[in-house]
């Protein structure tokens, strides 16, 4: 694969298909496409949007996209960003796939945006490997391709020559790496500031999914569960609740397991960890408070398991997420 240079841009395709969702295409056509002469002195990328058909009709018909290039476009491309779509269940356009996968074949690096990763099991690519996709599909992606790995959670999954990316912002995220892999942190940074937007937020990072806790019959187990959320800045043991509850731990439980798939140790850490985000997203109040607060305990022991928990210490999850100013909810000067 041939990367760009200042005499010679990095070329770059971005296909899209019948029902492709704006977003992520417009994510890739902002960073890829857009001119950076007035910013870096020079261009970076030169993109080409590839629609195949004269015409394709953009997610829930939207809008339609017109004067696209053919498929033959992706024999000059350096890197591919594959189409996606919401609806995962229809297949993709034969001609696309076989295009991708030929492309693949010669050395070009492919990107899945969100969807795009069922786009690139579609075209054999991952075979294998390992990808992310937005949280909500990720049972239906690992259902129907058993052979790859997914990684759950993350951000971004960089295979060098392929690279997924969950949903929504993810496909920023991703975006802005490229541009680092292929440029260095100095340039990426500044285009992320022509965004305004974070500069850098790892691959491995977590998607910060609220999952809902399941739906319990209205009756003890909920109205436990409100309990112990009003106390959560309390020590409460699996003991104290079970006493509450008036059965025994080992009854609890089971009750735990078999209505909410968690244990009540992981649903109080769940629980504790959930109300910390609320804190260090509303209020600015310090390590320790938080930590009080929220029952986790230390300060040293509130970064340990909000680290394994959201894969960003508490400071950096504040930075990126903080809806108050504040002296330390304040976004750092770069």
């Amino acid at each position: 694969m041939t990367q760009g240079s200042s005499q010679s841009p990095h070329q770059v395709a971005i296909i899209a298909d019948d029902g492709s969702n704006p977003f992520e295409l417009a994510c890739a056509c902002e960073v890829f496409g857009a001119k950076r002469t007035a910013d870096l002195g020079r261009e970076i990328y030169e993109a080409t949007v590839v629609t195949g058909p004269p015409r394709v009709s953009m997610r829930d018909g939207l809008f339609g996209l017109v004067g696209g290039a053919s498929l033959d476009a992706l024999d000059a491309a350096d890197t591919i960003v594959v189409p996606n779509r919401p609806d995962v269940h229809n297949p993709t356009n034969r001609l696309v796939l076989d295009a991708i996968g030929a492309a693949h074949a010669r050395g070009a690096r492919l990107i899945g945006m969100c969807t795009g990763a069922f786009t690139l099991a579609e075209a054999g690519v991952l075979h294998g490997r390992a990808a992310t996709v937005h949280w909500q599909l990720l049972e239906e992606f690992s259902t129907r391709f058993p052979n790859i790995e997914v990684r759950p959670d993350v951000l971004f999954v960089d295979q060098g020559d392929v690279m997924t990316s969950a949903g929504g912002a993810a496909a920023l995220d991703l975006a802005l790496h490229v541009v680092r892999v292929d440029h260095g942190a100095e340039v990426a940074n500044a285009v992320s500031r022509r965004l305004v937007f974070s500069g850098f937020r790892a691959g491995g990072q977590k998607q910060f999914v609220d999952r809902p806790v399941p739906s319990t019959d209205v009756g003890d187990l909920g109205v436990l569960l409100d309990w112990a959320r009003e106390r959560l800045d309390h020590r409460l043991t699996v003991t104290e609740m079970a006493r509450q509850m008036h059965v025994s731990p080992a009854t609890l439980h089971r009750r735990f397991q078999r209505e909410i798939g968690l244990t009540p140790s992981a649903w109080l850490t769940q629980e504790r960890v959930r109300f910390a985000r609320r804190l260090l997203e509303e209020t600015t109040a310090s390590t320790e408070d938080t930590a009080h607060q929220s029952g986790l305990g230390s300060a040293a022991n509130l970064r340990a398991v909000f680290k394994r928990v959201t894969g960003l210490s508490p400071r950096a999850y504040r930075l990126q997420f903080a809806t108050r100013q504040g002296t330390e909810a304040a976004t750092p000067r770069t």
